[in-house]
């Protein structure tokens, strides 16, 4: 299954993906007498999703492609981000070794790097990114998130699918030149308004085959700056699942994206993509508010 977060009447819905378009959860709730949450935070967070892909599953999507009424189709649809206010978001440094050749660095190999980004930054597909007035060089990365489903906490590599809701595209953008003048102003360089894009789909991990076999891909301007496969992070999806969940509890909703394969500098009028095998791109259009004073 595939949700997306539509904006619509001055609110922003989740809705259900399916052949023809869109369905919103709320029409969901009236045709078929339900009661989902209609918004995808609240959806995860009341432990509602695995019901929900239960029934999608076991016959909604065929009784939702029969519907002839209330389908949103894609040229009409306008993304939100997935949601606004997760607890956390969490973000893994230098995973692949030709990320950190970007910044002169060596990528970590006995434990990850990590950093937090706060909820203020988030936006979403075909929202503008933010050159923030205090950068000259402001760097996008398209990364693999992770979006967890459960309270995850202490779980072994084996069992992290267990507390997987879903996957997501994601560009995750940096104030390169503030970093290098101190690698501890980390927090900083990435907390800037506009400075995490997610979505615009939450595909669940059974509509995936391998996690390992998706291709990720930062794209400027049209053409293919960095790809890489998952499978070729110094450390896996499961492992930073499993070693982060031993450091603190993650909670439905949180948000853990993966590294990128490279990052490429933005400015004013690039637009910059996030490409991941099978997932619908994540697409920005980036603006230098220096040039917007």
């Amino acid at each position: 299954m595939r949700l997306v977060t539509l904006k619509t009447e001055g609110k922003e819905v989740g809705g259900i993906v399916i052949e023809k378009g869109i369905v919103k959860l709320e029409t969901v709730n009236k045709e078929f007498d339900a009661n989902w949450a209609t918004d995808i935070f609240n959806l995860i967070n009341e432990g509602q999703l695995d019901e929900l892909n239960k029934w999608y599953k076991n016959g909604g999507c065929k009784v939702l492609d029969e519907l002839i009424v209330d389908v949103v189709h894609f040229e009409e649809a306008v993304y939100g981000p997935l949601y606004r206010n997760p607890q956390k978001i969490f973000g893994i440094g230098l995973n692949y070794k030709d990320h950190a050749s970007d910044l002169a660095e060596v990528a970590p190999t006995t434990e990850p790097a990590s950093f937090f980004k706060p909820a203020t930054t988030i936006i979403g597909t075909n929202d503008e990114i933010k050159i923030p007035l205090q950068s000259e060089k402001t760097t996008g990365e398209a990364e693999l998130g992770i979006i967890f489903g459960k309270v995850c906490e202490d779980v072994e590599r084996e069992d992290w699918l267990d507390y997987v809701a879903g996957y997501t595209t994601i560009i995750d953008m940096t104030a390169e030149d503030i970093l290098r003048k101190n690698p501890r102003y980390l927090t900083r360089v990435k907390s800037f308004e506009t400075f995490f894009s997610f979505g615009p789909q939450l595909v669940t991990p059974d509509e995936v085959e391998d996690v390992l076999k998706l291709k990720v891909a930062t794209v400027i301007n049209g053409q293919i700056h960095a790809e890489n496969t998952v499978s070729n992070m110094t450390f896996l999806p499961d492992y930073l699942v499993s070693f982060h969940s031993k450091v603190m509890k993650f909670l439905p909703g949180d948000i853990l994206s993966t590294g990128t394969p490279r990052a490429v500098q933005i400015n004013e009028g690039d637009v910059i993509e996030c490409h991941i095998d099978g997932f619908e791109p994540l697409v920005n259009p980036v603006i230098d508010k220096k040039l917007h004073k």
